[in-house]
């Protein structure tokens, strides 16, 4: 085996196909990166039983081969390279021989034959375009669990029905719920589509697919090995769904209410967290929602206290509610409009605190972001 390549297209294929690798593998094999080089170029693929991705390169073959390297050593080596091209020859004893300028390193292979088959997909797909698709991820995710102990919990919700994509996440303290557009093509069908997609997965096909044009998302296989795949360009990640049933969180949205409050969202933020400096870890943000605006009041260990009050317009009652600070935090910061529209839900269990939900204040038309998150009992 014998290519030649550029620096920087080789550096940021590896780096592509390495991301998604845990840090610790237990199988010493799947730390690999699958090198194969034929007529058509180059093709590097990582693959660790539940996530994958695949690119191809242009690059010049002199001789066609297969090679397995370890695939974090690959990328740091590549990263620092000088600006010169890159030649990777395979010696008579199976070594890897990478040349770049006056730099040469000599690596070790893997056994080719011990790597796992990349999972293909080839059932229904259709496009959403990358930018939205990227903002709707940054929207959702993070409200996914971080704990194992319930995994469907850590997963966020891919939903297809007609002409939408909605993406759903929840960790049992905050719903967060986003829809774009979504083009099936001839093939649009009417009936369901959904995928529980693990949320740091997604999270990387977002920041690696941001700029791509239209991204295709295909669902495929059955049973325990159903996958989903993610391309645009040259690029593809596969991952294998999170079995069980996701919460029927989206009965949780009130149908409409008019008792809520306009506030200016940066405005709003940089008050919780400087008056959230005071507080103890976990413990809720005291807000009371008047006429005259919204107060913040916190209390603190060593008779700590802060206060602060900015501009709203409330319409309805004052209402005074304890919030986790952090989550509504994320909240404003998934909003990405001037003004956020904090609207209080009511309950049928008079004993039952009723959920918060946050969205976009826009002139006209239905939200497309909805953030749903349930206060905390004060301490009177």
């Amino acid at each position: 085996m014998k290519f030649h390549i550029n620096r920087d297209v080789f550096s940021e294929a590896v780096s592509f196909v390495v991301k998604l690798l845990p840090q610790r593998n237990p199988q010493p094999i799947l730390a690999g990166v699958l090198i194969e080089a034929s007529d058509e170029g180059l093709s590097l693929a990582a693959f660790d039983y539940e996530a994958s991705a695949r690119t191809t390169i242009e690059a010049t073959v002199d001789e066609p081969g297969t090679i397995l390297v370890h695939g974090r050593l690959l990328s740091e080596i590549a990263s620092r390279l000088p600006n010169a091209p890159i030649k990777i020859v395979v010696d008579d004893d199976g070594g890897i021989v990478l040349t770049c300028g006056s730099a040469r390193f000599t690596l070790a292979s893997m056994p080719v034959q011990e790597y796992p088959a990349i999972p293909e997909v080839n059932g229904e797909s259709g496009l959403v375009p990358a930018e939205d698709f990227a903002t709707a991820i940054a929207q959702v995710a993070f409200a996914a669990s971080r704990d194992d102990v319930t995994p469907v919990l850590t997963g966020v919700q891919l939903e297809v029905s007609g002409t939408r994509l909605s993406l759903v996440a929840t960790d049992r303290y905050r719903v967060a719920l986003r829809e774009i557009p979504w083009d099936g093509g001839t093939s649009a069908s009417d009936e369901p589509t959904t995928a529980l997609v693990p949320a740091r997965t997604l999270q990387e096909v977002g920041k690696t697919f941001a700029h791509g044009g239209d991204i295709s998302i295909a669902f495929s296989g059955s049973g325990d090995r159903e996958i989903i795949a993610f391309t645009a360009g040259n690029k593809t990640v596969t991952s294998l769904l999170i079995k069980g049933n996701f919460p029927p969180v989206r009965r949780l949205f009130p149908e409409a209410t008019e008792h809520h409050a306009v506030v200016n969202t940066a405005e709003l933020a940089e008050a919780v967290r400087r008056v959230a400096l005071v507080l103890d870890r976990s413990a809720p943000l005291r807000f009371t929602f008047t006429s005259d605006g919204v107060s913040m009041d916190a209390s603190g260990t060593e008779q700590a206290r802060a206060s602060e009050s900015v501009d709203a317009t409330l319409v309805g009652e004052d209402v005074t509610l304890g919030l986790n600070p952090q989550y509504l935090l994320e909240s404003l910061g998934a909003v990405r409009s001037e003004f956020a529209r904090v609207t209080f839900t009511s309950s049928e269990n008079a004993n039952k605190l009723s959920p918060v939900l946050v969205t976009p204040q826009t002139s006209g038309g239905e939200e497309s972001f909805k953030y749903l998150l349930q206060p905390n009992l004060l301490l009177r």
